[in-house]
C-alpha cells in the first residue's frame, strides 16, 4: 500500500501520461499498456547511493520477474535530490552502467523524463523538451523485446519524434505549459 504522498506522485504521473503521453499521442505504444493497466509505478524517496541502487535493482527484478501481461513496463519516479537536471542525468548514467554490468541491456532499456528535461544542442525555450518533461524525475524501464516487437510495425521510428515536435508546436507554448506546468 502506497503512502498518501506516494499516491499523489502516482496520480500526478498518471495525469501526465493520460494528458500528454497518451492524450497527445507522444508515444504511440503507450495507449495499450496504460489501458490494460500494465504499467507499474514505483516511487523512490531515497537519496543515498546504496538505497538508490537497491531500489533500482528491486524494480529491475520486479519487471523481469513479472509476466508481460501483468507488468509490461515500469516507471520509477524520484521525489528527492534530483531537482537539478544534471544530477538526474548522473543517476541515469549510473543506472545504465548497472544495467550493462548486469548484462541486462538485451532485456531492458531506459527512457528518461524530468521536469526540466533539455535536449542537448537545442535552445532552452524549444518546445521539443516537453516531449520528455514529466512531473517528477522519472526513469522508464522498457522491455527490450517489447520495443523491438512494436518497432517492427513502424516504418520510420524517427518520424515519431518529429511528429511529436510538430504536435507541440501546433498546440503552442501556452497550451503546453498548461498541460505541463512543472516544465516552465
Amino acid at each position: 500500500m502506497l503512502s498518501s504522498a506516494h499516491q499523489d506522485v502516482v496520480k500526478n504521473t498518471l495525469q501526465w501520461i493520460e494528458e500528454m503521453v497518451v492524450g497527445l499521442n507522444l508515444c504511440p505504444f503507450s495507449f495499450s499498456v496504460v489501458a490494460h493497466g500494465q504499467v507499474y509505478y514505483s516511487v523512490c524517496d531515497a537519496t543515498t547511493d546504496i538505497h538508490l541502487k537497491q531500489f533500482y535493482l528491486n524494480e529491475l527484478q520486479r519487471l523481469l520477474g513479472a509476466k508481460k501481461k501483468d507488468i509490461a513496463t515500469s516507471l520509477l519516479m524520484f521525489t528527492k535530490g534530483l531537482d537539478a537536471f544534471d544530477d538526474y542525468l548522473n543517476l541515469l548514467d549510473w543506472f545504465q552502467q548497472l544495467l550493462e554490468q548486469a548484462e541486462l541491456t538485451e532485456h531492458v532499456q531506459l527512457a528518461s523524463f524530468h521536469p526540466q528535461y533539455q535536449f542537448d544542442g537545442m535552445a532552452a525555450d524549444d518546445l521539443s523538451h516537453f516531449t520528455n518533461r514529466s512531473p517528477y524525475p522519472t526513469i522508464h524501464l522498457l522491455r527490450q523485446n517489447q520495443m523491438t516487437e512494436v518497432l517492427t510495425n513502424v516504418l520510420d521510428p524517427e518520424k515519431i519524434y518529429k511528429d511529436n515536435i510538430e504536435t507541440l508546436n501546433k498546440l503552442g507554448r501556452p497550451q503546453i505549459e498548461e498541460l505541463c506546468p512543472w516544465g516552465k
